[in-house]
């Protein structure tokens, strides 16, 4: 497994479908400095950046900063 720290730098809302009204769209930033621990990960872990999509309204905020986890799954 490796864990990623990210920084949502956006969400927007748009018109949603399949029965939902709305989309909120999120991006997020791989953290680079501002903090130690900001600077651990960008030193140790993959960069880059993720968009996701959710119908669930505030499960993103800017400002706020989350971790990554990845691990391989079954094909």
């Amino acid at each position: 497994m490796v864990r990623c720290k990210f920084e949502c730098v956006s969400v927007t809302k748009r018109k949603g479908w399949s029965g939902h009204a709305v989309l909120h769209d999120a991006e997020l930033m791989a953290v680079q400095s501002g903090s130690e621990e900001n600077k651990t990960f960008f030193a140790a872990t993959p960069s880059g950046s993720l968009k996701v999509a959710t119908v669930v309204p505030d499960v993103f905020e800017v400002g706020k900063f989350y971790y990554l986890d990845i691990s391989e799954a079954p094909s």
